[in-house]
């Protein structure tokens, strides 16, 4: 068949087939090909856990797919608790009708962020409803991962005087979905940063002695996530302006639609706080990896403001950032 059907998901012939001929054929591996109702894991030590489910609109955008998406947003997550990411589970939930060469592009790219990434999807589950129920296809990803440093970073753990750092440029998931959804051009193309970041994390929290926060700054931004980090940890978050990487494209794009790059969703840069000491030779390890190649220093931890973020503007002038107050662009992740 050409597009999904009910019976693919009544338990019965073709719910087997579609295991055994799609999703094994791009997500199998030892674990996953025994097909028990659950997943035997040999796990020791704390572990990191997270889940987060899929809804992006349009499920193909430049740069991913919902597919990559799905694994690159739980695997990032479970790596910003200082953990190696191990396990991943998947649940898709599909509307009939799918075209199945939708589906097959989707599977075989959560096939390959998952290789990229080393982590092996261990168990999983498939629902198909009816036509109108839910928008082409929804995937919910649970990670699991083991923490391999001491002291687990934590937004509780940001200090006055720690450097905040950012990965990259900003904004770019964002203005890449919001410009496919709506048919918008830019003089440059805007692409998705989405990509899987626990390498480069590995690499860092081996390299550098104390690092005190990791987040990835998906849904509301960068502006949001500081603000959950200064509430978290009762300290202003003090931001440069003219310090925050965001492409020309970026910047003009929201320049024209009106919107704030500081509050775009991102799904392949992360914020290091960690004391101001230690700041250049993170910075050098994020540097040297591809993902971190644009690394730079934007902002400091101060007591002044607790729970605030303070924005310092080119002219000299500062603002408070608050929380994003409702949905600057829906369905993004």
């Amino acid at each position: 068949m050409d597009r999904v059907l009910l019976d693919y998901g009544s338990g019965g012939k073709a719910s087997h087939r579609l295991i055994g001929e799609l999703f094994l054929k791009y997500l199998g591996n030892a674990v996953l090909d025994r097909l028990d109702d659950a997943a035997f894991l040999e796990m020791s030590g704390p572990l990191s856990v997270s889940t987060d489910t899929f809804t992006v609109d349009p499920i193909f955008f430049p740069g991913g797919d919902i597919g990559s998406l799905a694994v690159h947003g739980t695997v990032n997550d479970v790596a910003m608790l200082g953990a190696r990411p191990k396990y991943l589970t998947c649940g898709f939930i599909l509307e009939e009708g799918l075209p199945m060469a939708d589906l097959e592009r989707i599977v075989e790219s959560m096939g390959r962020a998952a290789r990229e990434a080393g982590v092996l999807v261990v168990t999983g589950d498939t629902k198909v409803v009816p036509r109108g129920a839910v928008d082409k296809i929804f995937i919910n990803t649970t990670g699991i991962g083991e923490i391999f440093v001491s002291e687990a970073p934590s937004g509780r753990r940001a200090r006055p005087g720690d450097a905040i750092l950012i990965s990259g440029f900003v904004g770019d998931h964002g203005l890449a979905i919001l410009s496919k959804r709506e048919g918008l051009t830019f003089e440059a193309p805007v692409l998705s940063d989405c990509a899987s970041l626990n390498h480069l994390i590995v690499r860092l929290l081996e390299t550098v002695p104390e690092v005190h926060v990791l987040r990835d700054p998906t849904r509301g931004g960068v502006a949001t996530t500081l603000n959950e980090i200064a509430g978290q940890s009762g300290v202003e978050c003090r931001i440069l302006e003219s310090s925050i990487p965001v492409r020309p494209e970026v910047s003009g794009g929201c320049s024209f639609l009106g919107l704030d790059p500081l509050y775009l969703a991102n799904e392949g840069k992360f914020l290091c706080i960690l004391p101001q000491e230690h700041a250049e030779a993170a910075l050098s390890v994020m540097r040297a990896d591809p993902l971190g190649r644009d690394a730079v220093q934007i902002g400091t931890v101060r007591a002044e403001h607790p729970g605030k973020v303070v924005l310092e503007t080119p002219l000299g002038g500062t603002r408070l950032m608050d929380m994003l107050e409702g949905e600057q662009l829906p369905r993004i992740c």
